[in-house]
């Protein structure tokens, strides 16, 4: 495993960052803050998904009188998304918020700034300073030649130092770009220079699928180097899609304990006797809404899927028009094709309530294991050994490099 760098730790909320607390997902309501219900909506929506802290913007009078009546009832901490307006910050305060958002770009007099952080020291609530490529200090962009990872590290250096001007030190840092080697560069300074905990993204990544490319590139690159605290998707999607995708990927990493399924399925293959792709999809789909933390593999074959997915906790393979069920790589039952999905949701509930173990101990294995023979052997008989041909290709390959 890699090792994460040292932060100091700071709270949002009841929400720990930094300080090697388990790193956070985040992400921002799309909602009107003013209208109260709909942004609870949303709230509860991300917090089911696995987002552990929320931004609301805060840009208006009736944004601010709207987190007065959101933050109480709340299942998460709040933080305010603060722009051009200082003092939406201090109403944001008054309404009760956990944390800040600061946008160095946009709020720019030092007074200003230092009255903010004033405020939110006597309150005790942590602030981000927000450093965003789009919306960098004219006076930088200009010295520093256009749009560097300098150029954003010294904006979010600038702003700390007006924090500790005030001794104010609940502060985490981003530097984001929708540029992901320039954001992955800047990330990568700030962490060389500053102790504070550090919230990663890849800014406007864009809509699905290339919006969670590029957001996965730069993030994951950095949480691999041990840089990194907490961390938001910036998709053009559902921000639902945005908490699970955060999540999914601190679980994938192994930096958070597994909360739902981990779905892996085989690629297919000239073997294959079902729609693999249909299959996992519904799979999917029959999971989505169930907290199980374990993997579960679908594949194509009964020859080679329960060994290629022995160390899953269950899996299906599909042979002579039937669904093989495993568990650590244990054939456990037999069910029709058509039932394979519902199986495997029915057997992934009992593993969870009980275990692999009693699972595999109420299981006929002897018949499971010999049905599997059974079906395995067919399927070589009907397809050969080398089903994908590979041996030909080799011969063919061989001879080409002879003949050279």
């Amino acid at each position: 495993m890699f090792e994460r760098r040292t932060t100091r730790g700071i709270m949002v909320g009841k929400v720990a960052v930094g300080g090697g607390a388990p790193i956070t997902v985040q992400s921002m309501t799309i909602t009107k803050t003013a209208d109260v219900e709909g942004t609870l909506q949303q709230i509860y929506a991300l917090a089911a998904a696995g987002c552990d802290i929320v931004r609301c913007t805060c840009n208006e009078q009736a944004a601010a009188e709207g987190l007065a009546q959101i933050v109480p009832r709340s299942p998460i901490p709040i933080i305010a998304d603060i722009h051009h307006q200082y003092k939406m910050a201090l109403a944001a305060m008054d309404a009760g918020v956990h944390g800040l958002r600061l946008n160095p770009g946009n709020i720019r007099k030092p007074e200003h700034i230092r009255a903010v952080a004033s405020e939110a020291r006597d309150r005790n609530i942590s602030i981000r300073i927000g450093v965003n490529g789009g919306s960098l200090d004219p006076e930088l962009y200009e010295r520093h030649g256009g749009l560097t990872a300098s150029a954003m590290v010294e904006s979010a250096m600038r702003e700390l130092a007006y924090f500790q001007e005030v001794d104010f030190d609940l502060v985490k840092i981003s530097v984001k770009a929708s540029n992901v080697p320039l954001m992955v560069e800047a990330y990568r300074m700030l962490s060389e220079v500053t102790d504070v905990p550090l919230h990663l993204g890849v800014t406007e990544a864009g809509p699905l699928p290339g919006g969670y490319l590029k957001a996965t590139a730069g993030i994951a690159t950095l949480l691999l180097e041990g840089i990194g605290d907490t961390i938001r998707y910036s998709l053009t999607a559902d921000p639902v899609e945005e908490a699970r995708a955060g999540r999914q990927l601190l679980e994938a990493l192994g930096l958070r304990e597994r909360k739902n399924v981990d779905l892996i399925a085989c690629p297919s293959c000239g073997r294959a006797e079902i729609d693999v792709i249909d299959v996992a999809n519904r799979a999917q789909a029959a999971f989505a809404d169930r907290k199980l933390p374990l993997q579960i593999a679908v594949m194509g074959c009964v020859v080679n899927g329960p060994g290629e997915a022995r160390e899953a906790d269950l899996g299906i393979a599909a042979g002579n028009k039937r669904g093989h069920l495993f568990v650590k790589g244990r054939n456990v039952a037999v069910v029709p094709e058509s039932e394979m999905v519902e199986s495997l949701v029915e057997w992934a509930e009992f593993i969870h309530e009980h275990g692999t173990d009693a699972a595999i101990a109420r299981a006929d294995t002897v018949l499971a294991e010999r049905e599997a023979a059974r079906d395995r052997a067919k399927a070589i008989d009907d397809k050969g050994e080398d089903a994908n041909h590979d041996h030909d290709r080799i011969v063919e390959i061989r001879k080409t490099v002879a003949g050279q």
